[in-house]
């Protein structure tokens, strides 16, 4: 008979104690099959090791990260619909999607902004399938985890009370209430250094210079805020290439958050759905970081806000904190510094993470003129996200 090995640091004493405390705990735990209770209410756990995944209760934790995950998805649903009302593919697959979800909202397209989205193209010719096909993506994520909760008896998002801000007003954009503001957007461009950088992770404390420095001071619109700004081809080429970055730093928060709180779920089931959903989003991040890169060179001023904005040359530069087509994660310092460095994603530290993607989202002047109330129902769908917590065996 082979003899079996102890696993590295354990001692015979330990391995039988350890096994003695779990038959402990199953013998005072479960009772003919019934499941253990994790608080009150309906949301528990069946600590059975042969418990098909859709048998099982979902614990408070894993509820709470999913409706924190449910909640952002719908807030890039709101986002993502504003972008392709203007510039996306105009069929009705995505109006139709979104006005089953999003109650007064037209189930036919609105014809988009013939100069805006020619200003989008210049980025790259398929940028209305693009954005056509990443809006359709987050409407399916915030419907399927809204479904998922309920089917195990855990209360679903639903933030239609907060669909209180104003609409672009170009032609081309629904008038409907709206969750996000486009128009007043202050956008963080240093995940494009990160994403560069060969010693630096923000998860061991490191900090990156923006790609494109004047779009991290002032205001600027994304789109059209009324036909007014489609007068001006400068200005309309630097509101459709600061609606390039947006695309990338929105979905480069996404491409963090799944795996961040991947780390804290328990039931296997919801890890999956994490695991799931999160690469699409990376998808998503590395289309929108290759078409930044061929934002145009451009200088000009708001002629409303009197904001100054200037893009850089990136398609031909050749600094490897700035080279364009650098889309693919450059190895950089994992966990420790001393371990050899690694192609990663970044961040993916857990700790905060929900409250840290509120903070950014806030940051980037996206929740703009909403209530008090709003911030109040994020913050604590946050904290309860990031309060949750592994648990098992």
């Amino acid at each position: 008979m082979k003899k079996k090995t102890l696993p590295a640091g354990e001692d015979l004493s330990s391995l039988k104690k350890r096994a003695f405390n779990r038959r402990s705990f199953l013998r005072n735990s479960v009772v003919a099959g019934t499941a253990v209770t994790v608080g009150t209410g309906i949301l528990e756990n069946i600590p059975l090791a042969d418990a098909e995944p859709e048998r099982r209760r979902i614990t408070r934790g894993d509820a709470a990260i999913l409706r924190f995950l449910a909640a952002a998805e719908i807030l890039e649903s709101d986002l993502w619909l504003q972008y392709a009302e203007l510039g996306g593919v105009q069929d009705d697959e995505v109006s139709t999607i979104a006005s089953q979800q999003i109650p007064g909202y037209p189930s036919t397209p609105t014809g988009g902004s013939d100069p805006y989205t020619n200003a989008l193209i210049q980025l790259d010719g398929d940028m209305p399938q693009y954005i056509h096909d990443n809006t359709e993506d987050e409407l399916s994520h915030e419907t399927f985890i809204n479904a998922y909760l309920v089917s195990k008896g855990a209360e679903p998002v639903n933030l239609d009370r907060f669909r209180t801000l104003p609409s672009s007003k170009a032609t081309g954009a629904n008038q409907v209430g709206r969750l996000t503001n486009l128009m007043q957007l202050t956008v963080d461009t240093s995940w494009w250094t990160r994403y560069r950088s060969r010693s630096g992770n923000p998860d061991l404390g490191d900090t990156f210079p923006n790609a494109v420095p004047s779009l991290a001071t002032g205001q600027h619109p994304a789109i059209p805020r009324t036909d007014d700004d489609l007068n001006n081809s400068d200005f309309l080429q630097a509101i459709a290439n600061t609606a390039g970055f947006h695309f990338a730093f929105i979905e480069q928060g996404g491409t963090s958050l799944y795996p961040q709180l991947a780390q804290r779920v328990t039931n296997v089931e919801v890890l999956r759905i994490l695991l799931s959903i999160g690469p699409t989003e990376t998808c998503h991040f590395q289309t929108w970081h290759d078409k930044a890169g061929n934002a145009p060179v451009i200088t000009t001023t708001d002629p409303v806000t009197g904001t100054p904005v200037s893009f850089p040359d990136l398609a031909h530069d050749t600094s490897e904190d700035l080279q364009a087509n650098l889309i693919m994660p450059e190895p950089t310092a994992f966990l420790r510094r001393d371990f050899p460095v690694c192609s990663i994603i970044r961040p993916t530290a857990t700790k905060g993470a929900a409250m840290g993607a509120v903070a950014a989202l806030s940051a980037d002047g996206l929740f703009i003129g909403q209530s008090n109330e709003f911030f109040a129902f994020m913050k604590r769908l946050a904290e309860e996200a990031d309060e949750a917590r592994r648990t098992g065996f």
